[in-house]
């Protein structure tokens, strides 16, 4: 695969277009902001997004959608899941083929139909919604961007279009591992972002190492049990996508969704921090999701009911812990 079309010209799309043009690829970037390509080509720097890394000239960045996917033998998305059906529409309209391979490194639950991204584009692209798979596992643009080694999951049904998926992102620095449970990959980095919040929420109060271990523990159960009802491999939650993952977003300091969690762990409002962020932080808007599935699927996810008290509603972050705490006692299971 020599020409890749990268679709999403935020943090984690230049850091991907980076990635795949440092292994030899042609690579052309989609940013629906006209003015922000022209900034990005002046400067030879996505400052918006990814201060500080070098764009070299031959990696466009372009506003025509159909300009950088004509003769990509591949396209990866890597845009919010919040307008990510728009996205895979207006790639369909563009001329995206049946015989490129379509990589989604999008982490979220689609509101309202409660779709992973996968089903999201399979819905949008009808007939040419083959050939897809899906890049994820613990990878911060910051530092993939910046070579710090790091290895990833490339998960298809099919396990041929997930090796496709390896090949094309396998360097040096971004060791990528195949799954076929494209179900499990794509739910556990999504969820996740859930537990990331209330891990900053944690933060945020200024408790300590045992409760954000204890979290991460109990926040990886629910996942899991929400994973099993809906037909996932629980191996899967053990691996890149699952506690790796999680780990990750919950500890990480470039982490956007344990970020707003610590601020709203301080006592600032969601609204307001929302208001002052230039990135998008996934796990507000799947934690409605999130719950609305362990609803569904009759699975208890007390975590994510709390984060979503807290988010939405305004409940008070130590009285959401206090209920988590006073919850029946029981045996630990998962």
């Amino acid at each position: 695969m020599s020409t890749v079309g990268v679709l999403g010209g935020g943090s984690w799309g230049t850091a991907l277009a980076l990635l795949l043009r440092g292994s030899g690829r042609r690579v052309r970037v989609w940013e629906y902001d006209r003015d922000q390509c022209g900034r990005i080509a002046a400067e030879g720097e996505n400052k918006k997004f990814l201060p500080g890394i070098e764009i070299p000239s031959d990696v466009p960045f372009s506003s025509d959608m159909e300009e950088v996917i004509r003769g990509s033998d591949a396209v990866v998305f890597v845009v919010p899941s919040k307008v990510f059906r728009d996205v895979a529409r207006s790639a369909a309209s563009a001329g995206i083929t049946l015989e490129a391979l379509k990589v989604i490194a999008t982490k979220g639950l689609e509101g309202g139909s409660l779709l992973r991204m996968s089903q999201v584009l399979g819905e949008e692209l009808h007939g040419v919604s083959d050939r897809t798979a899906v890049v994820a596992g613990p990878s911060h643009a910051e530092e993939v961007s910046r070579g710090v080694p790091t290895a990833v999951v490339a998960a298809s049904e099919d396990e041929g279009v997930a090796k496709e998926a390896q090949e094309l992102f396998m360097t040096s620095t971004f060791r990528v591992y195949t799954n076929t449970d494209l179900l499990g990959v794509e739910l556990g980095v999504a969820v996740k972002n859930v537990i990331a919040v209330a891990a900053g929420i944690c933060d945020g109060i200024g408790f300590g190492d045992n409760t954000k271990g204890a979290l991460l523990t109990r926040g990886l159960a629910e996942i899991m049990r929400l994973g099993a009802a809906m037909g996932a491999k629980n191996e899967t939650f053990f691996g890149l996508a699952g506690v790796g993952d999680l780990v990750t977003t919950c500890l990480s300091r470039h982490s956007r969704n344990r970020f707003v969690g610590e601020e709203i762990g301080k006592g600032r409002k969601l609204r307001d921090v929302l208001e002052n962020m230039v990135m998008v932080a996934e796990g507000v808007h799947t934690a409605k999701a999130a719950l609305t599935l362990s609803e569904r699927h009759a699975v208890e996810m007390p975590i994510t009911e709390q984060v979503n008290a807290v988010l939405f509603e305004e409940k008070d972050p130590t009285a959401a812990i206090q209920e988590l705490m006073s919850r029946k006692r029981k045996a630990e299971v998962f």
